[in-house]
Formats: structure tokens, sequence, C-alpha cells
């Protein structure tokens, strides 16, 4: 089961431990292959809508960014239980925060 983990930015800056922790979290999963991919996400983005037959297509940064998805993490596990205790694992590293765990279909 492929699970897409995502994360809002946070207030507080990261530090050398917090890079250390990270860097030994991400290899771990990666090396058990349960980690297929992660990264960063730019903070403003391209907003695309549509209506009817209208695309509207509007840059950022827009009002709500601290709501936005600062990063992601793709992973493949066993069961929703597995991809919770990955995501619990990763707040207990970053500090308070926020993440979404979202099931990924057809893949």
């Amino acid at each position: 089961m492929r699970y897409l983990m995502t994360t809002k930015a946070s207030d507080t800056a990261p530090d050398e431990k917090l890079y250390a922790a990270m860097a030994e979290f991400v290899e771990e999963l990666t090396t058990a292959g349960v980690l297929l991919a992660t990264g960063g996400l730019e903070p403003g983005g391209i907003r695309v809508t549509s209506s009817g037959d209208g695309i509207t297509v509007t840059d950022g940064p827009f009002a709500e960014a601290k709501e936005a998805v600062a990063g992601f993490a793709l992973v493949e596990v066993r069961s929703r239980e597995e991809a919770i205790e990955v995501a619990r694992r990763f707040r207990r590293i970053v500090g308070d925060g926020e993440s979404v765990i979202q099931q990924v279909f057809g893949s």
C-alpha cells in the first residue's frame, strides 16, 4: 500500500541536530524499501482552477500560505497502521506541527 504523507511548514528553524536525525530516519526508511520519494515544496506555487470551460492560472504566494504543504514523503508499507507509525516517528523527530496521510490508489 502506498501513502502520501504531507506536512505543513513550521515556525521553528531546523538545526544541525534535526538535520542529522532526519538524515538517519530517511536512510533507515530508504534501506528498508519503505521510502519511495521525499522532498520539500516551494511556498508559493501556482494555482490552476477550472469552472465550466474556463481555466484560470494564478501565481502564488497566496494569503493562506502557512496552510500550504511544505514537504512530502511517498511511502510503501503493508498497512494503514504502519503508515501511521512512520508518520508518528517523523513527528517525534521534527516536533510540533501537522502532517496528513493519504492512501494513494492506482499505484
